[in-house]
This record gives C-alpha cells, structure tokens and sequence, in this order.
C-alpha cells in the first residue's frame, strides 16, 4: 500500500495550504473521509424488493415487440402497485378505494 501513504502524505500536505471552502478544499475533504461500506445485503437491495413484483409479473412477458408496448405495461402495473401502498392520493376523494382508483385512472 505504498500508493496509499503517498497519497495520505501530499493530502495533508495540501491540505494545510488550501482554503477549506474552495472547491480544492472541499474536494481534499471529501477524498479523506472513510467509505462506509454496508455488511447488510437487505440494506443494499432496498430498490430491488420494492420491484420484485413487477419482476414477476413481466417474466412470463419477456418477448415485448416494442418499447412502447413495454412502458405502458409497465407504467400500468406500477400504478396498481402504488395504489396498493396507498401511495396514489387525490383531491376529491381522500380514501378512494382500489376500483375508484383504477376508474379514475382508467378513464
């Protein structure tokens, strides 16, 4: 790890001569903070379970003929996703229930 004790020696060699709020500054701190490194597979496929079941819905319909087939699908059955979170909200109707829902959008 010689490289890395050279690298250590010129930063805090620069570092001392340059001011802390320049962009030369900011960048020498941002280079000397450690990298978190996560243990946790769970922690680091976050996104990937919040997709999972669209995921096993698109695998039976691997053979799309063109992208535009494929994002209306797609767009689709994260919207029926979302609704099931309860993340699709609107302003007439607080509490719309899973058909109201799917009408609205729908029409």
């Amino acid at each position: 790890m010689p490289l890395v004790a050279e690298m250590q020696t010129w930063l805090t060699h620069h570092r001392a001569r340059v001011a802390t709020k320049s962009p030369l500054g900011e960048a020498l701190n941002y280079i000397a903070k450690p990298i978190e490194i996560r243990k946790s597979k769970y922690l680091n496929n976050r996104i990937e379970q919040d997709h999972r079941r669209i995921k096993r819905r698109v695998r039976p319909m691997l053979g799309f003929k063109s992208l535009t087939s494929a994002a209306i699908i797609l767009s689709g059955i994260e919207m029926v996703h979302m609704m099931r979170k309860r993340q699709a909200r609107y302003a007439y109707n607080p509490n719309p229930s899973l058909a109201e829902q799917f009408a609205i959008l729908a029409a």
